[in-house]
């Protein structure tokens, strides 16, 4: 079995070497589990001495960019160059442990692992500034509510994939967001992974990483990646979030008006814009979510994601209810206009009744949203099992011209 490793540098002159050997010293390890090792190392448009360090050793293949391209890129170009059945990658930079190679080996193949990672994050030994260490909690609570899949360390630079797997995980990007957007990928994609704990140690000199700047890249990446697999994930989080706030808003402009004020000053028209804009939002925001699940069910021929927001609490799942939803708020909205319009008809004072005017346009509205989604959602639905009902037709149809020539046959032999 072949390991391909490969480790981008950028400017590394100064600890080159020192990594170089640590990797090759693996070699021994590897080889008593029947592994050989590639290392290819890929000059990402260094400005220094860099290549002509590695140049030294005969082992290493080294692969050169003209220009700075990206800590992705050049990980991609070494891909594209390695040979090995198991493709791997640590940083340039000293900080993650060549010596835990052979423990993830072991990992990938005696458990049949997909995407090995490298956690700095589940209990070993690190060095890892605080500041950094409370982004990457961060980045793992946000991906492991995203995946519905338990995260540790979503950024880890020391990983072993599965080659035959790479497809699933590509396209990638070309930067340091590169990691983060595997981990999404892979998680949505069903792929097996592993989390093998190692330990960490801070590079020498100045990071490349900028906390602020790729702190918001990272976060953009996840949100966003995952937003192209199960997006009602993320918009029906906080479409119902946005439903609740208009909700508690509405309770309490209720106990307000029962409680004799008149609700015509700042506050009250405040809360009321704040309860329109709220609930309006918030079924918007959720129906563009599960909108968006159907399109990409169609566009990738796999069937609907619907994340926490299906059977798992909603059974049928939720979007199916929109339909008598709707109808009911409109129903429920026209009948309590009609009420307060009679109330205003036989003398109630209008700054008494106008509030709950508005709150039923805000149901007659809200019911029509649910209402049109429900039908365009249905259709989306019908267009994704198109397919599949045609090759089912088919095949029955083809299943039964078989079963009549075979009757045919015996009916011609019968008769002979």
């Amino acid at each position: 079995m072949l390991l391909s490793l490969v480790i981008p540098a950028y400017n590394e002159q100064d600890g080159i070497a020192r990594v170089i050997e640590r990797v090759l010293a693996t070699r021994a390890a590897l080889a008593s589990r029947d592994i050989r090792l590639e290392l290819i190392i890929v000059d990402d448009g260094s400005r220094d001495h860099t290549a002509q360090v590695i140049e030294r050793y005969r082992e290493v293949r080294l692969v050169r960019h003209g220009k700075n391209q990206g800590y992705g890129a050049a990980l991609k170009t070494g891909f594209r160059a390695a040979a090995g059945e198991y493709l791997g990658f640590l940083d340039a930079d000293g900080t993650y442990p060549p010596e835990s190679l052979p423990d993830l080996m072991r990992a990938a193949v005696e458990q049949d692992a997909d995407l090995v990672i490298g956690s700095r994050m589940s209990g070993a030994r690190s060095e890892m500034p605080r500041t950094r260490r409370v982004g990457n909690t961060a980045y793992a609570l946000l991906l492991s509510f995203i995946g519905n899949t338990r995260v540790r360390d979503t950024a880890s630079g020391m990983r072993l994939i599965r080659r035959a797997i790479l497809p699933q995980l590509y396209p990638l990007p070309d930067g340091l967001d590169f990691t983060p957007a595997m981990s999404t990928r892979a998680i949505h994609e069903h792929l097996k992974i592993i989390e093998v704990p190692i330990p960490y140690s801070e590079r020498a000199g100045r990071s490349k990483l900028n906390v602020v700047r790729d702190g918001v890249r990272f976060t953009n990446t996840i949100v966003w990646m995952a937003l192209t697999y199960n997006p009602v994930r993320i918009l029906g989080a906080v479409g119902l979030a946005l439903g609740a706030l208009a909700l508690l808003v509405g309770v309490g402009l209720v106990f307000a008006g029962f409680g004799g004020r008149t609700l015509l000053d700042v506050a009250g028209a405040y809360a009321i814009f704040l309860m329109l804009v709220l609930a309006v939002a918030g079924v918007s925001i959720f129906s563009l979510g599960v909108m968006f699940s159907y399109l990409i069910a169609l566009f990738t021929k796999r069937p609907v994601r619907r994340g926490m927001f299906g059977r798992v609490i909603f059974d049928p799942p939720l979007d199916y209810q929109f339909g008598w939803m709707g109808a009911a708020l409109i129903v429920v909205g026209l009948g309590a206009s009609a009420v307060a319009f009679s109330f205003g008809l036989n003398g109630a004072p209008f700054e008494r009744i106008w509030m709950y005017l508005l709150g039923s346009a805000l149901l007659v509205l809200v019911g029509l949203q649910l209402a049109v989604s429900w039908i365009v959602m249905r259709v989306l639905e019908e267009l994704s099992k198109r397919e599949v009902r045609t090759r089912s037709d088919m095949t029955e149809q083809v299943g039964t011209e078989v079963e009549r020539e075979k009757l045919s046959v015996s009916e011609s032999g019968g008769n002979s």
